[in-house]
């Protein structure tokens, strides 16, 4: 295993992270995502810490919080010591409640009002966030929280109140540090220098999808992130199985793959099969899977901190993990960021085109 530090602190974690969504698959689109129970679960992590990952990332949504509880007791079961592995878990979604099917029609009544009308049960509001901290603490089974990250971005709150609540929980020893998920790039910004500006604690790391097959993240975020020195934390990575190598032009695939039911994150997947044909060969030849080339190619991106990879058998998560090993050529690197590049857009192409210019006038 290979390890970075997270952003500017002096946390570190390793280049690969075991995301757990696939755990529990509690009602909505978790059961599409993955089944593990517990037993698979502890195996997983298990596998995973003796590969030497010590990073492990979870959310308080993934399968109304069953994925959390099942993380603490993963870490429990398999004698994790704590102060060697860095947990991760997210604020903003709605934690659903689990309905047994033997519930009565009183407590199905009650989870759909809550559903419905309940309405200071999501979003980033200083009084969610600190609920919802003690809701995660109290299903993990841990003192403490390594990494709390927001989840999304919320239009009815100010990302001033956002970064004041989760500055004191810091402050409360309730979590470590604090990252964000799914966030435009001037957001990010705003809320760095209001922090700055007030000598709060600020966001650390961006968990965001970038893939080989999804770059976006290229225009704004990643510049921003390296001008910050902000981790870049990437989910997905394998854009939801599509880079697996598994599926075909005509459509063909396994019927039980993921892809197959939930069809996201979005895709271009014209471009997206290109990508394979490229890495296919390049597969092939080192005697890997396409899934392992695709995780490589972000580990060869020097502003990625650590690729969070989710994985519902043992065999996966080998065949993942080991992905660390696969290096590339110079020019195996430029084939396949050819193959992958951005279409250029406005202002981009356009302060390239400047920029240019201007480096050129110095040796």
């Amino acid at each position: 295993m290979i390890y970075s530090k997270l952003g500017r602190t002096g946390l570190v974690v390793s280049r690969i992270c075991l995301g757990t969504m696939t755990f529990g698959g509690e009602g909505g689109i978790w059961k599409f995502i993955g089944k593990q129970q517990q037993d698979e679960a502890d195996a997983l992590v298990r596998t995973a810490f003796d590969a030497g990952v010590n990073f492990f990332d979870t959310a308080n949504v993934y399968s109304a919080g069953v994925s959390e509880r099942m993380l603490g007791q993963a870490i429990r079961n398999n004698n994790l010591p704590r102060d060697e592995i860095v947990v991760a878990t997210k604020v903003f979604g709605r934690v659903s409640m689990v309905v047994p099917e033997d519930a009565s029609e009183a407590e199905k009544a009650e989870a759909e009002r809550r559903e419905n009308k309940a309405r200071n049960i999501s979003g980033l509001s200083r009084k969610h966030i600190m609920d919802s901290v003690d809701a995660s603490l109290e299903r993990l089974g841990l003192d403490y929280i390594d990494l709390y990250q927001v989840h999304g971005t919320d239009p009815l709150t100010p990302i001033e109140e956002t970064v004041e609540a989760l500055d004191l929980l810091v402050r409360h020893n309730k979590v470590r540090y604090v990252g964000l998920c799914n966030m435009p790039a001037w957001l990010i910004m705003k809320a760095i220098a209001y922090a700055r500006e007030k000598g709060l604690h600020r966001f650390e790391s961006c968990q965001m999808y970038y893939s080989i097959a999804g770059r976006d993240l290229e225009r704004e975020v990643v510049p921003l992130a390296k001008d910050q020195d902000l981790a870049i934390l990437p989910w997905s990575p394998l854009a939801g199985g599509f880079l697996s190598g598994k599926f075909s032009r005509d459509g063909g695939g396994p019927n039980d793959a993921r892809r197959t039911v939930f069809d996201f994150p979005p895709v271009d997947k014209d471009k997206g099969f290109d990508i394979i044909d490229v890495m296919r060969p390049m597969a092939e030849s080192r005697g890997v899977s396409v899934a392992q080339v695709s995780l490589a190619w972000l580990l060869h991106q020097k502003h990625v901190t650590s690729v969070i990879i989710g994985a519902r058998t043992a065999e996966q998560l080998t065949d993942n993990l080991a992905s660390i090993d696969v290096k590339f050529t110079a020019e195996e690197l430029a084939k396949l960021d050819e193959i992958s590049a951005l279409t250029p857009e406005y202002p981009g192409w356009m302060v390239d085109r400047q920029g240019n210019d201007r480096r050129s006038q110095v040796s």
